[in-house]
């Protein structure tokens, strides 16, 4: 008989062997965690546990001890996106995660706008904040669409290819490696840019004066930035080496 301890200890050794992307893949709830933490699980996902947490500066032991307790958790999100077949998964993005930015952008542009000239001269990181959103707003509208055009239909088309035994046509792009490699990197681009965002506005806290909108608009800024998160990783951590994987099968 093996006690539950014991059981939760190996558990635990077998995370400290993984990299953040692949914990957090494995259970998304530690995601939480590692923003508590102050830890990039998306864009910097490749790290191992030690190593984030020498580079952030934080106690190993108590992130350990956190990720225990948020894990042990029933109520949170534990949808298991890594057993979804990848066409499903690209489709899911697409039609929630695209379709979120799609739908938030211009109604977060209104709303930084309109605060930044009614309070720009009082809180002047307010332009910052703006600026960066508008050029991230320009960024991702252009990502999205590479994505839907070029990258999705080729995994639809190598699910297509394996399901019914036929020979996969070379892409114009050469392998699926050359695309993601664009992909990760803009997504690289955009997470610094709302970690700039996130610092400007101090973790979105509106000031004590902050109207309304002020307060609502960081509210949202926030949001968005959470999906942005989740966005990102379901692409590196999931899709996009699943998707290397099948070509290399499919390739022989």
């Amino acid at each position: 008989f093996i006690g539950s301890e014991t059981i939760k200890s190996r558990i635990m050794e077998e995370t400290l062997e993984k990299t953040i992307g692949q914990i957090v893949a494995d259970d998304y709830r530690s995601a939480a965690v590692f923003e508590k933490f102050g830890i990039d699980f998306c864009c910097n996902g490749n790290r191992g546990l030690v190593e984030a947490c020498e580079q952030k500066n934080v106690n190993t032991g108590e992130l350990r001890k956190a990720l225990d307790t948020a894990l042990a958790e029933t109520t949170a999100d534990t949808t298991d996106y890594k057993s979804w077949p990848l066409d499903l998964l690209a489709d899911y993005i697409e039609k929630k995660h695209h379709r979120y930015v799609e739908e938030k952008i211009p109604i977060l542009k209104q709303y930084l706008n309109k605060i930044n000239k009614v309070h720009g001269a009082k809180h002047p990181e307010l332009h910052q904040i703006h600026e960066h959103f508008v050029c991230s707003a320009g960024e991702l509208a252009m990502h999205m669409k590479k994505e839907e055009l070029v990258l999705f239909p080729y995994i639809r088309k190598m699910i297509k290819a394996k399901q019914s035994g036929e020979t996969l046509t070379e892409p114009g792009f050469g392998t699926v490696k050359n695309p993601i490699q664009s992909m990760m990197q803009e997504h690289d681009n955009e997470g610094e840019r709302f970690r700039q965002i996130e610092a400007l506005s101090n973790n979105y806290t509106p000031p004590e004066d902050a109207c309304a909108t002020y307060n609502v608009a960081f509210a949202m800024l926030k949001e968005f930035q959470d999906d942005l998160h989740l966005h990102i990783h379901l692409e590196n951590n999931i899709l996009f080496p699943k998707a290397e994987k099948m070509e290399k099968e499919l390739k022989g």
